[in-house]
C-alpha cells in the first residue's frame, strides 16, 4: 500500500488541495522559506523507453524549464521546497527516475546512470522541453552529467549537488550501509529514527513529514523501501571521469555541503577546473543532501545562477 498520493493515469492530479501540499506548506513555513500561493503543483505519469514514469509538475507552462533528478534511494519529493520556490518563476519538473519514488520498476532490472540518463533525454523529448536547466543530486547528478556529455544539445545549464567524477570512498560506504540497513521495518517510527540519527541536520518532524515518498506498507504490515536493492558494484561501477566532463559546454554550477562526506573540496576544486564554464559555491551547515538540509542556503547559492 503506498502512503501518498500520485497520479493513477494519464490524467494529470492536482497535488495542492492535499494534506500533503499542506504539510510541505508548514515545513517551509518552520524553516522560513519564502514561497507565494497560489502555485500549481501537480502529479503526473508519461511512458518513455517502455517504462511509467512518475513526474511532479510545478509552475506556470509558459515560464522557462528545470529538470530536477534526485539522488539514490530518494524521490522526486526530495526537491518539493526548493520547487515550491523555484514554480514562482520557472516550470519545474521533478522527475522518479526508474525504479524510485512512484515510477516504474524497470523489468530488466537495469538500474544504472547510463539506462537513467536514457530517460531522462527521452523524457525531454516527449514533453517536448526545450534547453531546459538541468539539476542532479548525487546519482542524480551523475545522470546528468552523462546527460551533458552525450547529448549537449538538450539543456541550457546544470547545476550539480554534491557529486563529481571523483568521490570520497569512505562516504560512499557510510550511504551503502544505512541504505543496506534501513530496507524493512515494522513501525514508520523506527525508520525516521534511523533517517534522524544519519541525517541529524532534518528535525524529526521534516522527516515525519516526507517518510511517506520512500516508503511502501506491505500486506502483512511491514514497512519496506519503494527501491530494491541492487548489488553495491552494479550501483557503484559507472561514473562520468574528469576527461569526460571537460566536453560539458553548457555553464554548470557545483554546489557541495560544507560537511559533505562524499564530494571533498579538493575533488570539487578539480571537477569546477575540468569544466569549460564552471563555478562552485559550498553550502555551509549541510552534510551530502545539501538542498534538503540547508534550503535556503542551497537557494542562495543556486537562484543567482539561474537568474530568480
Amino acid at each position: 500500500m503506498y502512503l501518498n498520493q500520485f497520479a493513477s493515469d494519464l490524467a494529470p492530479l492536482d497535488m495542492t488541495a492535499s494534506e500533503e501540499f499542506d504539510s510541505l506548506c508548514q515545513s517551509a513555513t518552520d524553516l522560513n522559506i519564502a514561497y507565494k500561493l497560489p502555485v500549481q503543483y501537480r502529479s503526473r505519469n508519461v511512458v518513455v523507453n517502455g517504462l511509467r514514469l512518475h513526474y511532479l509538475e510545478w509552475g506556470d507552462e509558459s515560464a522557462p524549464p528545470i529538470v530536477l533528478c534526485h539522488g539514490g534511494h530518494q524521490s522526486a519529493h526530495s526537491w518539493d521546497m526548493v520547487s515550491l520556490v523555484l514554480a514562482q518563476k520557472f516550470h519545474v519538473y521533478a522527475l522518479d527516475q526508474r525504479g524510485h519514488g512512484d515510477s516504474e520498476h524497470p523489468r530488466d532490472a537495469v538500474m544504472g546512470s547510463q539506462a537513467m540518463s536514457d530517460d531522462l533525454v527521452a523524457f525531454i523529448h516527449a514533453l517536448g522541453i526545450q534547453k531546459p536547466m538541468l539539476f542532479g543530486h548525487s546519482m542524480g547528478g551523475m545522470v546528468v552529467m552523462y546527460t551533458l556529455v552525450q547529448h549537449p544539445e538538450v539543456a541550457s545549464q546544470a547545476v550539480i549537488v554534491d557529486i563529481g567524477p571523483e568521490v570520497e570512498s569512505a562516504g560512499s560506504a557510510t550511504i551503502r550501509e544505512f541504505v543496506r540497513n534501513n530496507v524493512e521495518f515494522d513501525s514508520v517510527d523506527k525508520f525516521i529514527e534511523n533517517v534522524h540519527r544519519y541525517d541529524p541536520f532534518r528535525s524529526v518532524e521534516h522527516i515525519k513529514r516526507s517518510m511517506k515518498y520512500n516508503l511502501l506498507q506491505r500486506a502483512d504490515g511491514k514497512y519496506v523501501s519503494k527501491v530494491i536493492m541492487q548489488p553495491d558494484n552494479v550501483r557503484t561501477a559507472a561514473r562520468p571521469s574528469i576527461d569526460d566532463v571537460k566536453k560539458i559546454t553548457v555553464p554548470v554550477l557545483i554546489t557541495r555541503g560544507g560537511d559533505s562526506n562524499i564530494l571533498s573540496q579538493e575533488a570539487a576544486e578539480r571537477f569546477q577546473a575540468a569544466l569549460p564554464d564552471g563555478r562552485l559555491v559550498t553550502v555551509p551547515n549541510c552534510g551530502h543532501n545539501v538542498h534538503s538540509q540547508n534550503t535556503q542556503g542551497f537557494l542562495d547559492a543556486v537562484l543567482p545562477f539561474v537568474g530568480f
